[in-house]
């Protein structure tokens, strides 16, 4: 079994494989590209996503600067808006549902390096899943790790470092995350599109 297959099986591989550093080159190409296109190239930016990304549904609207590790292990919904500034290490699957926002400089981590030093150092990687549920906000210079699961129509404030899963239809934030409170229709503020 390759390394690429032992990640795609969530299973632990190495790191520092050939075939995995020939995949991250050719993602870095994809989205260096990307993001030195203009905003009236929106089919260049869309032909690159759909060359990158795992599946990519309509209307989804990402900013420069981004950036990931393979690209193929992100799939992203319908009606999403990524601000500047994403980072997504994607050696587990990252998975973003549709209608959901990510603010600016919004990281995501799928993998985790083994605490062991002599493991670290030789490459050991133990890659799990991001799931980002729809109609989800996470708030400008959040952190969301591996492992994590995000339910419909949460709210993560500003800055938070998030390493659990958090429920549908909550506000959660804060290092470490955690849920504040419920929303409710009390927090409609009259908007009619």
């Amino acid at each position: 079994m390759t390394e690429w297959n032992k990640m795609q099986a969530g299973q632990i591989y190495n790191d520092f494989d050939s075939d995995l550093f020939e995949r991250r080159v050719e993602a870095k190409k994809l989205f260096k590209e990307f993001n030195h296109t203009g905003d009236h190239e929106v089919e260049k930016r869309q032909a690159l996503m759909q060359k990158l990304f795992r599946k990519v549904g309509q209307r989804v609207w990402m900013e420069p600067n981004f950036t990931c590790e393979f690209g193929k292990n992100i799939t992203l919904g319908s009606d999403i808006y990524i601000n500047f500034g994403c980072t997504i290490l994607d050696c587990g699957q990252v998975s973003i549902g549709n209608n959901t926002l990510i603010g600016p400089n919004v990281s995501m981590y799928s993998a985790n390096h083994s605490l062991d030093p002599e493991e670290r150092i030789a490459g050991a990687l133990i890659p799990k899943p991001i799931t980002i549920g729809e109609r989800v906000w996470i708030g400008g210079g959040s952190t969301i790790l591996s492992g994590v699961s995000i339910g419909d129509g949460s709210v993560i404030g500003a800055c938070s470092v998030v390493t659990k899963d958090i429920p549908a239809g909550v506000v959660a934030a804060g290092n470490p995350c955690r849920v504040l409170r419920k929303i409710t229709p009390a927090d409609k503020i009259g908007f009619k599109s």
